[in-house]
């Protein structure tokens, strides 16, 4: 039997970016994927801050799929079939800086063909069934009937890792640590977009929305715009999703249905739709990050943040990849594989931006869990800017005591809580 340096379970942005650089420093290494490519099951969509793949693949730009760079960022709080926007402009201003829009089934499927490249050994359609353990050791993995070993095991399956949670290598994950996630995407003729979106060329759109789409609970929803096409679709907590008065798919619905969102919708043509868990509770989800012979990356480990107004995922990804691609290569050189030598792997998490901006942010998960940004706020915020600029010959009155009202329909006291805990989560 073939005896690898190091096997990754998950072709995905983490398992791919930790193939190819272990590849490309000659540690022999095999990607199994459970879907028929890298990325084949991969719903996210989709923007990627590239400040980690620059550093991964520093030419990343002349041949990696981008769909468009972000130049402008929306904001949309709805309500009531109203909706109040805020829109942000500007070109980066360096390259470390840039994010863009990105199809991870295309995407994905690109990086590991560049870790396959390399010289890592990919071979996809592969289930595995659990860890293959010894002595307390991971030492390889199980494929129905077939065993591979190898020194080290990197686990990026993504979200649900059921391989170490089997292997009782981590916590459970809990329905407060993770939501549920619906995307479609639909394709326009050319030009559509950059017409109805006011683009140019290759520009790009990231649009987050909050309000009363998930009736009360945590969530929101997201549009990206892809070169001809847009990923359209709504996140929710899954934690309080049996107490809701509405399915996903009725979220999902009403969403579309909002004026804002079906107009820029008109006309286009469905290509595909999807549903994935996510993570969502930041910091506190990270549990367990390596042991005897094995290293868990990406949303496997629970690196993602949610702060309302950006989504991070993609980018410690890949980081967390890179970084346990350079632990197993070290260990590598060692010849030490133990639980000691792997614990690099957590010191380089702790000590990057992914650690740092984790911890940093992760009273943020607890301050959204706040059914009145949900289910009060949106009200309130477009019950200002209705009585701002709503001019009907009644006679005007004076605008503090209209901004009063609003705000006693959440409480005073509520809203200096709620501020005070926002001001602390950032």
């Amino acid at each position: 039997m073939e005896q690898f340096d190091a096997i990754v379970v998950g072709g995905g942005l983490a398992g791919a970016a930790a193939a190819y650089r272990m590849a490309k420093e000659g540690v022999k290494v095999l990607l199994v994927e459970r879907g028929s490519y890298g990325g084949a099951k991969n719903m996210t969509g989709g923007r990627i801050y590239t400040h980690s793949l620059e550093e991964l693949i520093p030419d990343f730009r002349k041949t990696a799929p981008l769909e468009r760079k972000v130049t402008k960022e929306r904001i949309s709080i709805l309500e009531g079939g109203k909706a109040t926007t805020v829109e942000y402009e500007a070109e980066p201003a360096q390259p470390k800086d840039e994010s863009y829009v990105v199809l991870r089934g295309v995407f994905d499927k690109w990086l590991v063909e560049q870790a396959e490249k390399a010289g890592a050994v990919v071979v996809n359609r592969i289930q595995v069934s659990e860890l293959l353990m010894e002595h307390g050791k991971v030492v390889g993995i199980r494929c129905g009937k077939d065993t591979l070993r190898a020194d080290v095991v990197v686990l990026a399956d993504g979200v649900n890792s059921l391989l170490a949670e089997r292997a009782g290598l981590r916590a459970p994950i809990t329905a407060a640590e993770v939501a549920v996630g619906a995307k479609e995407v639909y394709s326009f003729n050319k030009g559509v977009l950059e017409e109805r979106l006011g683009l140019d060329g290759n520009d790009g759109l990231s649009w987050l929305f909050m309000g009363d789409i998930t009736h009360g609970l945590m969530g929101g929803g997201f549009i990206y715009t892809n070169k001809n096409s847009l990923s359209i679709g709504v996140v929710v907590g899954l934690e309080h999703i049996g107490e809701s008065d509405a399915t996903i798919d009725e979220m999902f619905n009403e969403f579309m249905a909002y004026p804002t969102v079906a107009r820029l919708l008109k006309g286009g043509k469905l290509l595909e739709r999807s549903g994935h868990m996510v993570p969502e509770a930041g910091y506190n989800m990270v549990s367990t990050l390596s042991g005897d012979g094995f290293v868990i990356v990406g949303d496997a480990a629970g690196f993602c943040i949610n702060m309302g107004y950006t989504v991070r995922g993609m980018d410690f990804a890949i980081a967390s990849g890179m970084y346990a691609a350079d632990a197993i290569i070290k260990a590598k050189k060692l010849g030490d594989f133990s639980a000691g030598a792997m614990r690099y792997y957590d010191i380089m998490i702790q000590d990057s931006f992914v650690g740092k901006d984790l911890k940093t942010y992760r009273h943020f998960p607890e301050f959204l869990n706040n059914p009145r940004i949900f289910q009060k706020y949106p009200g309130m915020v477009n019950g200002i800017m209705s009585d701002v600029f709503t001019v009907n010959g009644d006679g005007a009155k004076p605008l503090v005591p209209k901004l009063l009202k609003r705000a006693t329909g959440v409480g005073l006291v509520n809203l200096a809580m709620d501020a005070l805990k926002g001001g602390r989560a950032l």
